[in-house]
Formats: structure tokens, sequence, C-alpha cells
């Protein structure tokens, strides 16, 4: 039924979208609805689905905001009416209307644009930021608990809340000033003479191409963003697919390309990370 609500009705039966046993949709929509003086029952299920479909696009539009600066407001909207037309909100929750944007955009790249590279670098951006905003907590394990453990066989789980991320572009960076330019250009928009005019306000500048590695998780009930070094990410993502501290932590040295105290600043890592709640259980 979701994806009828997103056509457009129309009391003409010569118009109307059909059911899936090709029944027309007022026929249908006579069973659960009733008419008004004013109203036919197919019209007033269309104020409903106008309603909802500028509701996901309003979803949709807070929810990527670093997109929207890339992409443009106008070319943003098209691409939301592309993606949502192709896939319609299917879930109780509209937290996951983003979930196969990714998919989306590696299948029909020209509605990135000449962009696109960053473009999907914030698709994943932003995406992880909802996943850390919403995801489950579970009992975290404390250091504590790993005082003694063998690391041969030690198998640690990360909170579901938190992605690693491997990106081509400082996006993190690129976030944060877009998140200051909104917020300096909605006190523009709402000063009546202290502040300077909304539109005089330039957009951030587009980020560089720089390796990063990002994770992105919540504590305390907030959204974090946290520069990762090659090789801890190296072992994050190795814990996460299963492997026991030794292996991934010997598939990090392998990898490190720079002399260092490995042993203290492993040692150093696992306290920090143990400390934000980020292990928990391993569970195949």
């Amino acid at each position: 039924m979701a994806e009828a609500l997103f056509l457009p009705l129309t009391a003409d039966d010569r118009m109307q979208p059909r059911w899936k046993d090709g029944r027309k949709m007022s026929t249908v929509v006579d069973e659960f609805i009733k008419p008004n003086d004013r109203l036919t029952a197919v019209e007033r299920l269309e104020i409903y689905s106008r309603s909802y479909w500028f509701r996901v696009l309003d979803c949709f539009y807070d929810d990527y905001p670093g997109l929207r600066a890339v992409l443009g407001n106008d070319p943003f909207m098209k691409l939301a009416e592309a993606y949502l037309a192709k896939y319609p909100s299917a879930s109780f929750t509209l937290r996951n209307l983003g979930s196969r944007l990714e998919k989306f955009l590696r299948t029909e790249p020209k509605w990135a644009g000449k962009n696109f590279d960053i473009a999907m670098d914030l698709v994943r951006f932003e995406w992880a930021q909802i996943l850390a905003f919403d995801e489950a907590t579970k009992t975290p394990l404390h250091v504590d608990e790993l005082l003694g453990a063998d690391p041969s066989r030690l198998q640690l789980g990360l909170q579901p809340y938190i992605s690693l991320l491997e990106l081509d572009f400082p996006v993190d960076d690129f976030m944060l000033a877009v998140k200051k330019h909104d917020a300096l250009r909605s006190e523009a928009s709402n000063a009546k003479t202290s502040a300077p005019k909304a539109s005089n306000l330039k957009r951030p500048p587009l980020p560089k191409r720089e390796k990063i590695f990002v994770a992105v998780h919540r504590h305390d009930c907030a959204l974090y963003y946290k520069r990762l070094t090659p090789e801890s990410y190296t072992i994050l993502t190795a814990l996460r697919k299963g492997a026991t501290v030794e292996v991934a932590c010997n598939k990090a040295l392998q990898k490190a390309s720079r002399e260092t105290d490995w042993a203290t600043e492993i040692k150093t890592w696992f306290q920090n990370w143990s400390s934000l709640g980020w292990f928990c259980r391993y569970e195949k």
C-alpha cells in the first residue's frame, strides 16, 4: 500500500492506479475510508498521500545536510524524489529512509553529478551518523574484564552503533563547517541588524582528496566523530570481523608505516576504546 500512496490519485477511473488484484483504486479505498459531504474517499486519501510524501521528503532533507551542501538544493531535491520513488519507505520508522541511498547512487551516479566521489563519502558518513544516533547498545566490557585474558583467544565485539569508515575525503571536517555555516545562516536570518545577511555567507569549500579513517559513534547520548590511524582502524575492523586481539594487532603491525612504541600505543588505544564503552561480547 505504501508504494501506491506515492502515486497521484484521481476520481477519474480511467486515470486511477489499480490494486494488485486488478481492482480500481477507488473500489479498494471505499472499503476503508468513508467520504464526507465535501470529499470522496479517494480525495481524502490523496490529502494523506500528499502530506505523507512531503513529510518523507522533509525527513530525507534533514538527514543529509552535507550531501545537500555538495550538490546544491535543487539537484539534491531531484535526487531525493528519484530515490524515494524507486525506494519508498518500507519501514515503521523514517530513520531507515536513507538505508539504500549508497546502493542507489552507485547504480545511478548521474544524480551526484561531477562531485560523485565526495557525495559517496558523505552518504556513507551521514548514514553512519544516523546509525550512531539510533542503533542499539549492548552491555559494554570494561578494562577490568579484559585483564589476564589470553590475546590469542580473546575475541571482542564492537557496539552496533559504531561505524568504521575509510574515506577519500575529510568529510568529518567538512560536516563541521557545514553545521557552522547553517548555524550562522540561521542566526543571520533571525537577526535584525547586527549579523551579516544570510545570502552573503559563503558556503564551505568542498574538501580536497585526503585518505582518512573515522569512527562515528555516540557517547553519553551525544554524537561524535573520532579520527583513527590506519593501524587502529585495521585493529577495529579485524575485531569486528571476528579476529582475536592477537591476530588483529599483528595485522595492524604488518601494515605499519611508522616507527613507534607499538606496545604502549596499542595499550592506550584499548584503554581509550574501553573507556568509551566500545567493546561488548563477541557474537558470531
